[in-house]
């Protein structure tokens, strides 16, 4: 299935539809811009899989999730600065013939990750 994620809205307890994703392949300090996407009503990439096992490579990756925009567009009052702004996972593929899943659960003042299935 390569690699996919899926974030979850712990304040309202939601998917977080709307929320602006980036992903990135790594390198040392360098990141590779890959592809920006919006999150569906799901919570996932509108597009499936953001790799699929034919395409999914050994290396690193960071995944950047606009925290603080999408908590202001559903209203939210953050405090300025805000505590959450941009949350980015780096993480590594070992194997390229596994799943990947990269969950997130987020709130405007905490989130959790973990590799999923």
């Amino acid at each position: 299935m390569g690699l996919s994620t899926h974030v979850l809205d712990t304040m309202h307890g939601t998917p977080a539809a709307g929320m602006a994703v980036t992903l990135y392949t790594t390198q040392g300090d360098q990141a590779t811009l890959v592809k920006r996407f919006v999150l569906n009503p799901d919570g996932r990439n509108p597009d499936g899989p953001l790799y699929d096992n034919s395409n999914l490579r050994v290396g690193t990756y960071r995944l950047v999730f606009d925290v603080a925009g999408y908590f202001k567009a559903r209203g939210v009052a953050l405090p300025e600065p805000n505590f959450l702004n941009l949350v980015g996972l780096d993480f590594g593929v070992a194997h390229e013939d596994q799943h990947y899943h990269v969950p997130l659960l987020v709130s405007p003042w905490s989130y959790s990750t973990y590799r999923g299935s």
